[in-house]
């Protein structure tokens, strides 16, 4: 009986570039694979502290076992630490099909003027995008662009906070510091609202937003699903992301 092969975790090289070392832990996601199997091997609730998060992450790269989405930006947040020229925030993206919702997420990355991003799904053009886009904006476009090849009009796009370099923060990963409801939205609009946001989170004046920010229960009141319990959107993500 053949052991299956555990891939090995990537280390950082000094010789190597940014671009190649996402690549590299892209690449190590794949191997992993993505987890078909309708079980969640690894339990990620959203509002524990990034500390617990890093050690469940840990987990993964021991256990070697198939990811979802939400496990993936974990995992990626885990294997960037360190470096701190590379920013990491989440991306989620609520989308419609065929008279259903899905809720997907991918971990954004902005280094050197560049955005791109990484992530597990089941398509192969809505988890990592290459470091190359010039704007918050155009990295958005692209991957709503990616979701009209499969029927999937985008709902709603929530970016995150920048989250901290430091493992053994107590502190949560803001998941949905900026909600926007793109589908009510004209993309001129939706490039200002992004632009402005990602000017504010590159000077670092954005703070974790409380759960009853004005401006977030303003955002949500337009919500066209009716599901707004709390903790439902951490045990939905990625179950369905048609993605």
């Amino acid at each position: 009986c053949v052991q299956p092969s555990v891939p090995p975790v990537p280390n950082y090289k000094l010789s190597m570039s940014i671009p190649e070392w996402l690549q590299a832990i892209q690449t190590y996601m794949k191997m992993l694979q993505y987890n078909h199997t309708g079980t969640q091997f690894f339990e990620i609730r959203k509002t524990r502290p990034l500390s617990g998060l890093m050690e469940t992450a840990k987990e993964m790269t021991r256990e070697s076992l198939p990811i979802k989405c939400l496990e993936a930006v974990i995992l990626g947040i885990y294997l960037t630490n360190g470096q701190p020229s590379v920013e990491r925030f989440p991306i989620s993206f609520k989308t419609h099909f065929s008279g259903n919702y899905f809720h997907h997420v991918v971990l954004g990355i902005y280094c050197n003027g560049r955005y791109g991003s990484l992530g597990m799904s089941r398509r192969s053009d809505l988890m990592d995008k290459p470091l190359t886009y010039r704007t918050l904006s155009d990295l958005i476009f692209e991957f709503e662009d990616s979701y009209k090849k499969y029927l999937h009009s985008v709902k709603k796009v929530k970016i995150g906070l920048y989250v901290p370099h430091e493992p053994h923060s107590f502190q949560p990963i803001e998941w949905k510091q900026l909600v926007l409801n793109v589908s009510k939205m004209m993309r001129t609009e939706v490039r200002k609202e992004l632009e402005k946001f990602a000017r504010d989170m590159r000077m670092k004046i954005l703070k974790p937003s409380s759960a009853h920010s004005p401006m977030k229960e303003r955002s949500r009141g337009k919500s066209l699903s009716p599901r707004r319990r709390q903790g439902s959107p951490q045990r939905r993500a990625c179950r369905r992301d048609k993605s």
